[in-house]
């Protein structure tokens, strides 16, 4: 750890001027060193919490009902929803939203699986620096690496497994047809609301969502460390 207790006194003596930067910095000090573990090691146990938090997240998630029937469902979006009860009454669209629900989280449980690879290689990517503010930062630090790091990415290759998802079950002709007799009926205000954009969102919600559960998880509960790294690297957070 000599390595790190040099960039922290070195940071904290040429920055006198930032006193609560020093006392954080001491902090991270004190936090990581004793522990006997080099710092490739620590990088080891962090990386291996974030494999296994980001894997079991897209593995519930991309399974059948991993969105449709979970605390992760994705619901029509406001727009949406006013199309679905103005049309309620008319015969055809009774269990719109019951179709349509089904199928946008249908849609975002194929897509999911295309996170896997993008968070290999953004934890992969963790410098010693992004290890130290994650283990010594808030208790979604790691959540918060990842969605700055992968979102973007994530965005462009969940839009078109969505898009294609939500065509081959017919939702977007259905949406298409639902907005088409919405218009049409008097006093209502002409709406369209991307189908696309919406589950595309919320299925990173979902993901981020459940990434950060697991990561309190890990940070919180002994039992989830399943490897001795992980159980010697985050053990000073137990004290």
């Amino acid at each position: 750890m000599r390595f790190l207790t040099m960039i922290l006194a070195l940071t904290i003596a040429t920055s006198p001027i930032q006193a609560q930067l020093g006392n954080l910095l001491n902090k991270a000090k004190d936090a990581l060193s004793g522990t006997g573990l080099t710092d490739d090691e620590i990088g080891m146990g962090l990386k291996e919490a974030l494999n296994i938090g980001t894997g079991e997240a897209v593995d519930f998630l991309s399974a059948e009902d991993g969105f449709y029937k979970s605390a992760y469902q994705i619901a029509l979006p406001e727009e949406a929803q006013t199309v679905v009860k103005k049309l309620s009454m008319v015969p055809g669209f009774n269990d719109l939203e019951t179709k349509l629900i089904e199928r946008m989280n249908r849609a975002a449980e194929l897509a999911v699986v295309k996170a896997k690879p993008i968070f290999v290689s953004a934890i992969k990517n963790l410098t010693f620096k992004d290890v130290t503010n994650i283990l010594m930062g808030e208790k979604d630090a790691a959540t918060q690496y990842l969605e700055r790091t992968t979102k973007e990415q994530l965005y462009g290759e969940f839009q078109p497994i969505i898009a294609a998802a939500l065509d081959e079950v017919n939702a977007r002709s259905l949406w298409k047809e639902a907005v088409t007799a919405y218009n049409k009926l008097p006093l209502v205000k002409k709406t369209n609301p991307d189908l696309d954009d919406h589950v595309t969102n919320k299925s990173l919600d979902g993901v981020f969502g459940l990434i950060e559960k697991k990561e309190e998880g890990i940070r919180t509960d002994v039992s989830q460390r399943s490897s001795d790294i992980l159980q010697k690297v985050f053990s000073k957070q137990d004290k």
